[in-house]
């Protein structure tokens, strides 16, 4: 579990554009599938699309205000909710009890890579039909797990970003660490270094297995910061630089794609 169903990002300095529309939406996936989602699309669209893709609660406040935020920076952005196949499309008929773990489990154990891998796509898909040229993904925890395999060519991603997205093998499932010589895109890795999820040794396994596959990679560790650090909350003054930089490197990371300078 990351970020509670009222969680809220950080925000980041500057506004460079508004975003001109914002709203749910539902997709197909290849299979048929009907799923829920949320767009932002921005004023002035830079020409870069973020998937932008949640933890394990799946879609809900804290990722469409990501989505917000991202437009705000000429990004257009969108991001899928996981469980249409076994909750339905309608994630904004949800209520925080569908996020407890109780209730999550039941849905959480039907996900699957091909239809994860389709959803996506999807997402992508329909980014490109708004006018972007490149993808990126943006993942948190469980995304930011999923934001690194699409860094496989068969995405046609311009890179990936991940958030604290656990990288070995998990319940038997292969991870990014086992995967990366199929990863190609560039990726972006932030951390926490206090995080009791992900330690040290995981990720130093996944900057190796990168290095090893010739996948260009970035990855930044925080010292003090734990699992889920990227929000306004309590601790905001404490992470406030970590949250701030962290912006920082994304915007630079989404900026080389973008028909005009980031902001």
């Amino acid at each position: 579990m990351c970020h509670e169903f009222d969680a809220v990002p950080p925000t980041h300095g500057r506004t460079a554009t508004e975003p001109a529309a914002a709203g749910p939406l539902t997709l197909t996936s290849a299979d048929g599938t009907e799923f829920g989602a949320f767009l932002a699309v921005p004023e002035r669209p830079s020409g870069v699309g973020v998937v932008v893709l949640p933890d394990n609660r799946g879609l809900s406040g804290f990722y469409t205000a990501v989505c917000g935020r991202l437009a705000e920076q000429g990004h257009t952005a969108l991001t899928p909710d996981y469980f249409g196949r076994t909750a339905g499309a309608e994630y904004g008929d949800r209520t925080a009890d569908f996020a407890t773990i109780e209730n999550l489990m039941p849905h959480l154990t039907r996900l699957t890579a091909a239809g994860l891998d389709a959803d996506i796509i999807a997402a992508a898909d329909r980014l490109r039909t708004e006018g972007a040229r490149a993808i990126v993904t943006l993942g948190f925890c469980f995304g930011g797990r999923q934001a690194f395999r699409t860094a496989a060519p068969r995405f046609g991603t311009a890179g990936a970003i991940g958030f604290y997205g656990f990288p070995g093998t998990l319940e038997g499932a292969p991870g990014p660490t086992r995967l990366a010589a199929e990863l190609t895109a560039p990726v972006l890795g932030l951390w926490g270094g206090a995080d009791p999820y992900i330690p040290a040794e995981a990720v130093a396994e996944f900057d190796a297995a990168l290095t090893d596959a010739d996948c260009p990679h970035e990855f930044v560790t925080y010292p003090d910061a734990p699992h889920g650090f990227f929000e306004l909350g309590a601790d905001e003054s404490r992470f406030a630089a970590a949250c701030a930089d962290a912006w920082h490197r994304v915007l630079n990371f989404l900026a080389p794609h973008a028909n005009r300078p980031a902001a």
